[in-house]
């Protein structure tokens, strides 16, 4: 059974930052895209950033510059580095592993880590 667990989520003032983690186990990811989604109180869920398994990467307009997705295939692991952290950055903050070429609703889901970032 496949099994996502994040952690890494916490709160910090603006402009600090986070290292968010999500180790999968119950099967092999190497040629599965992972990725980072969020979702904020009364909004729907969005995009972050997603690694293939070729390390091309892909993230939101609002994260760019800031935010740096990276994945260790020896660990079944996704990273999300969060640096230069805004409020409206606050968020829970889902992995999501699918296989390539699936939408994301068809691959697996972590159990979600909250974000808080204060002004």
């Amino acid at each position: 059974q496949v099994k996502l667990v994040e952690s890494g989520g916490g709160s910090v003032q603006s402009g600090g930052s986070l290292r968010l983690s999500c180790a999968a186990s119950g099967g092999v990811f190497n040629l599965y895209e992972m990725g980072w989604y969020r979702q904020a109180p009364g909004a729907q869920r969005e995009l972050v950033a997603t690694i293939t398994s070729m390390l091309s990467t892909a993230y939101a307009e609002s994260v760019k510059g800031r935010f740096t997705i990276s994945r260790d295939n020896t660990r079944n692991t996704v990273y999300l580095q969060m640096n230069s952290l805004k409020p409206e950055d606050t968020a829970v903050y889902y992995c999501n592993v699918v296989r390539v070429g699936d939408i994301p609703d068809s691959g697996y889901w972590g159990q979600g880590t909250q974000v808080t970032v204060s002004s």
